[in-house]
This record gives structure tokens, sequence and C-alpha cells, in this order.
């Protein structure tokens, strides 16, 4: 694969806390350079970028109770109609990890279920933290995501324990089939490493070093 059509695979990230509106605004310009599928930002900085990237080729992707997923459904809800409201094109929101880890999965069905509802035609990604999942844990998680309504299973937040691996795309890819999107984020600094991804299943890239990985 070239440069550029996995730019065209890759979600710009920026979700450091300290970021401010200049690093956002350099960030859309880099997705302007480099035609990269979107930028990934938080909550606050959607309508900003909505301004900033009219008329551009670039999608404006939004995370939902980020980092930990611990807020309730409706606060969830209540943040992804702000972000739809503001301009988001695709949301990345965080399952409730402590509830799945519970055994609470109808939780977690409604949960995103719910999110899909607000989203409707728009992309909704499920971050489901492979890192603090063993092996039964990412399938159960995987095949909850698919069959809640959701566009994609997403790896990682990149502010847990680890990021994404060949291994886990490999097995989510086995578990849902190969009609349903795969975001691998977390750790992706190379272009050896986006590719690999790619190979194993995964259908979207998530990285803060997308421009490094495009100048190689």
């Amino acid at each position: 694969m070239n440069k550029k059509d996995l730019a065209r695979l890759i979600d710009h990230t920026l979700l450091k806390s300290d970021a401010n509106i200049d690093d956002i605004k350099r960030l859309c310009e880099e997705a302007i350079k480099y035609h990269f599928f979107s930028v990934c930002i938080n909550p606050c900085y959607v309508k900003i970028v909505k301004d900033f990237l009219q008329k551009k080729d670039v999608k404006i992707c939004t995370v939902i109770s980020f980092p930990l997923g611990a807020s309730t459904i409706k606060n969830k809800m209540n943040e992804t109609e702000e972000a739809i409201k503001n301009g988001a094109d695709e949301i990345d929101m965080v399952m409730n990890i402590g509830m799945f880890k519970s055994n609470k999965y109808d939780y977690v069905y409604d949960e995103i279920s719910s999110i899909k509802k607000i989203v409707k035609n728009r992309i909704l990604k499920v971050i489901i933290e492979t890192s603090v999942l063993n092996q039964d844990e990412k399938i159960k998680a995987s095949m909850l995501v698919k069959k809640s309504g959701a566009d994609f299973v997403k790896t990682s937040t990149g502010f847990s324990q680890g990021g994404a691996t060949k291994e886990d795309i490999l097995l989510i890819r086995k578990t849902i089939g190969n009609n349903f999107g795969i975001k691998a984020s977390g750790g992706i600094k190379t272009y050896k490493q986006a590719i690999e991804l790619i190979e194993a299943g995964a259908t979207r890239i998530g990285s803060s070093s997308s421009v490094k990985i495009m100048e190689e």
C-alpha cells in the first residue's frame, strides 16, 4: 500500500489534555496537507474544527466518555448529541469497561445501541481497551459491539496499559467477520506498524504520529 492510500485510512489524532487551539489548528493543517481521512479531537474543539475544515476532504471524529468510559449512559448520550450538533462526522466512544468486566453485558449493549440511535447514519466506533481484557473478553466485547449496531471495534484509547497489536487485530477480525470495521489505535508510530495492522485486518488507523509515518 502506498502512502497516499494509507493516508485515507488514518484518523490524525490529538487527544492530549494540554493541547490548545493552535495545536488543534496545526493538526487540521496537517490533515489537509496529507489528506488524512479525519482528525480525531476532544469534544470541546469540534465546533472550532468544523469552521476550520469547511469544504475540505477531512472528516471530524471526536471521542465520548474518554478515556475511561465510566460516564453514565445518559451523560454519554448528551455528550454525543452535542458533538453531532457541533459538527462531528464520527464518534469514538469508550464502552463501560467496568460494567463489561462485571458481566453486565445488557448494560453495555444498551449503552452502545443508545448511542447508535443518536449517531444514526454516522460512523460509531467503540473502544474496548484491549490491553485490560483477556482473550475471552476481547472476543465477547467485539461480538457485543457488533450486535449492538455500532460500525467499528476500536482497540485502544492510547491512555491505558497498551495499544494496538497484530495479534489483537487478527483475533477481532476472526471474531466479527469480514464486513465490519476495525480501528487499530494506540502506539502506532511507524509505516511498518500501520501496514502490519492493516494486513491483519484493520480498516482504520488512529495515530498521533501520522505525519511521521507519512514522512518516513
